[in-house]
C-alpha cells in the first residue's frame, strides 16, 4: 500500500477506532454505568419527544382539516393554526381522560363490591358442582367439602382487603421517604416532558430546519440524505402505525360494546373500554380485554362468560381477517412472521412498550434491507 496522504489518514483512523473501541470494552462496566446515567438524564426529554410525536397526528388532522393546506394560508390562518390545533388536541386529550375516569373508575367501583354479592352465590355453586363430578371419590369430596364458602362473608372481606390495601399504601407513602421521592420525581418527570413536548409541537419546522443545519455541518451530503430518507421513513412508518392502531382499537372496543349490548351481557361499557385499551397492545392486547371481560361475566353468569368467550373469538376473527388489513392495512409494510417477531422480541426486552414500538422500528428496518437488497441486485444484473 503507498503511505500517501490519504491512506495516512485512513490507518491513523482504524488506529484510534480500534485504542478506543478497546478502551470502552475494558472499561465496559463503567460504560454501562454512564450511559444508564446519561438515559436518566435525557430521559424526560425522549418521554418528551414521544409525547409531541404522537400528540402531532392529531394535532397536524386539525391544521389541514380547519386551515388546508401550508401553501394556501393567509398570513392570518398562519397564526393561528398551530395555536388552535394544539389548544383543540390538548382538549380532547383531556376530554378523554375525563372519560375514563368518569366511566372506567365509577363501574370499577361497583364492579369491585358486585364481584363479593356474586362470589357468595357463585362459589358454593361451584363446590357442589365440583362434588357432583367427583361423586365417589371420597378422599377428594371430603377435601372439597371442607371448605365452608357458603359462610364467608365476601363483601365484608373484600371490604377488609380494600381498606387494608387503602391504608397500609397511605402508611407506606406517608413513612417512606423513597417512595414519596419516586412519586414526586415522576410526576416533575412528566411535567418536564409534557412541557417539553408543547415547545417540540410549537417550533417543530423551527427545530427541523435547525437539524438538517447541522447535520449538512457535520457530515458529508450523501450521508445527509441517507439519514434524512431514514428519518423521513421513520415518521411515516410510526404515524400510520399509530393512527391505525388507534382507530382498529376504537373499532373493537365499539364492536363489543353493541354486540354486548344486543347479547344483554352485563359490563358492556366497562369491558368495551378496557378491550378498547388493551387492543392497542399487538397481537395480545384483545386476549387480555377478554381475559378481564370473562372474569367480570363469570361472577355474574358462568354460561354468559362461556358465551362472551365464543363472541370474542368470533369477533376477534371479523376483526382480524375484514377491520385490520382496512383499517391498519400493510401500514408498517412488515409480513405477519415478522410482526410476530417484532413484538416477541420487543415484549422480551421492554414490556408492553416495547410490543408497541418495536413493530414500526422492525418495519423501518425491513424496508432499509429490502432497498439495500434490491439495489445490490440491479448492479449484478
Amino acid at each position: 500500500m503507498e503511505l500517501n496522504k490519504n491512506n495516512m489518514k485512513k490507518i491513523l483512523q482504524i488506529i484510534t477506532f480500534t485504542i478506543i473501541l478497546c478502551a470502552l470494552l475494558i472499561n465496559f462496566s463503567q460504560v454501562i454505568k454512564w450511559a444508564g446515567f446519561t438515559f436518566s438524564v435525557c430521559y424526560p426529554f425522549i418521554l418528551g419527544g414521544a409525547i409531541a410525536f404522537c400528540l402531532n397526528l392529531p394535532m397536524s388532522f386539525f391544521e389541514k382539516k380547519l386551515f388546508g393546506e401550508e401553501q394556501s394560508r393567509g398570513k392570518k390562518a398562519k397564526a393561528l393554526a398551530r395555536p388552535v390545533s394544539l389548544l383543540l388536541t390538548l382538549l380532547c386529550l383531556i376530554a378523554i381522560i375525563a372519560l375514563v375516569i368518569g366511566v372506567v373508575v365509577p363501574s370499577l367501583r361497583d364492579t369491585f363490591e358486585s364481584i363479593g354479592t356474586a362470589m357468595k352465590t357463585f362459589l358454593p355453586k361451584a363446590q357442589l358442582w365440583l362434588e357432583e363430578v367427583f361423586a365417589g371419590r371420597d378422599l377428594i369430596v371430603d377435601y372439597i367439602s371442607s371448605f365452608r364458602l357458603d359462610n364467608l362473608d365476601w363483601s365484608k372481606w373484600l371490604s377488609a382487603v380494600k381498606d387494608f390495601a387503602v391504608s397500609g399504601a397511605g402508611s407506606v407513602l406517608s413513612y417512606t421517604m423513597s417512595a414519596t421521592m419516586v412519586v414526586v420525581n415522576s410526576i416533575v418527570t412528566f411535567v418536564i416532558a409534557f412541557i417539553f413536548s408543547i415547545y417540540i409541537l410549537s417550533q417543530k419546522e423551527r427545530l427541523g430546519r435547525q437539524f438538517r443545519k447541522l447535520l449538512k455541518a457535520l457530515c458529508k451530503e450523501h450521508v445527509v440524505e441517507r439519514t434524512l430518507h431514514i428519518c423521513r421513513l421513520s415518521h411515516v412508518t410510526f404515524s400510520k402505525f399509530i393512527t391505525g392502531q388507534c382507530v382498529e382499537a376504537l373499532i373493537l372496543g365499539a364492536m363489543f360494546f353493541v354486540a354486548m349490548i344486543i347479547c344483554r351481557f352485563p359490563y358492556a361499557l366497562l369491558v368495551g373500554i378496557v378491550i378498547a385499551f388493551t387492543a392497542l397492545i399487538p397481537i395480545v392486547g384483545a386476549f387480555i380485554g377478554c381475559f378481564i371481560g370473562a372474569f367480570l361475566i363469570l361472577m355474574v353468569n358462568p354460561m354468559q362468560a362461556l358465551a362472551f368467550v365464543v363472541m370474542f373469538l368470533i369477533l376477534q376473527q371479523i376483526e382480524g381477517n375484514l377491520i385490520y388489513p382496512h383499517v391498519v392495512g400493510n401500514s408498517v409494510g412488515l409480513p405477519s412472521i415478522w410482526v410476530l417477531f417484532a413484538a416477541t422480541v420487543g415484549g422480551s426486552l421492554m414490556g408492553i412498550v416495547g410490543m408497541i414500538i418495536f413493530i414500526p422500528i422492525i418495519s423501518v428496518l425491513y424496508s432499509l434491507l429490502r432497498d439495500w437488497v434490491n439495489v445490490r441486485l440491479e448492479r449484478k444484473k
